[in-house]
């Protein structure tokens, strides 16, 4: 009878532990598992955005503010917000994470991803790259929005704007990416897909500077 509760005993601490090495958080893309925080906007929570958003930096930065255990940023996620990738990594940088893809990890969450000082896919993983787009209706939504602030009085002002904005753009892009030690060639050749997402082999990872084990 000893034996067995103290089976019982050691049983019930091993499942109390798994249960709290899994620790979701407030938007529910959050989840600690013990060193690995996981953030994933493929498979979320019911009701919960299934896309990078603002109010995402806020959370990874309390996050990470109470829980400096965590070393690594596991990534789910199939893109959004490009401010929100931008600001993200910039924290996965201030932090000195590794990041890690799961599964899969398109447009802006390569942003994330690059910020990582070692960065790992799984095997059966994808990352995917594509340039910007932006729809007529966003931009003209936007143009409606913020002319008068920006003082736009026509839509040529406002397309002479965009086009120095998208070189700008571009230019940040290209140079983050060489400073997180991609190749110039697979920097430029990210921007080259626009319909479809280009996903590159492992190999073409490993060899582009995607990949730093």
């Amino acid at each position: 009878m000893r034996f067995l509760g103290l089976g019982l005993g050691l049983g019930l601490a091993l499942i109390a532990s798994a249960v709290l090495a899994r620790e979701p958080l407030e938007s529910g893309k959050f989840t600690i598992e013990g060193e690995v925080l996981v953030y994933d906007t493929v498979a979320p929570p019911e009701g919960v955005v299934e896309e990078m958003e603002n109010a995402d930096i806020d959370e990874l930065l309390q996050v990470l503010q109470r829980h400096p255990e965590i070393t690594t940023l596991r990534l789910n996620s199939s893109g959004g917000s490009l401010w929100a990738g931008d600001e993200m990594a910039r924290l996965v940088m201030d932090f000195e994470l590794d990041t890690e893809v799961q599964s899969v990890c398109e447009s802006a969450c390569t942003t994330v991803f690059l910020g990582g000082a070692k960065r790992r896919m799984q095997r059966g993983g994808k990352i995917g790259f594509h340039r910007s787009h932006w729809s007529p209706e966003d931009i003209e939504s936007f143009y409606a929005s913020e002319r008068e602030e920006e003082g736009w009085r026509t839509p040529f002002e406002f397309s002479a704007w965009v086009y120095e904005d998208t070189q700008e753009e571009v230019y940040r892009d290209l140079t983050y990416m060489l400073s997180r030690g991609v190749g110039a060639e697979f920097a430029i050749r990210s921007k080259g897909y626009f319909s479809d997402m280009w996903y590159p082999t492992r190999r073409e990872l490993r060899e582009g500077g995607i990949l730093r084990d």
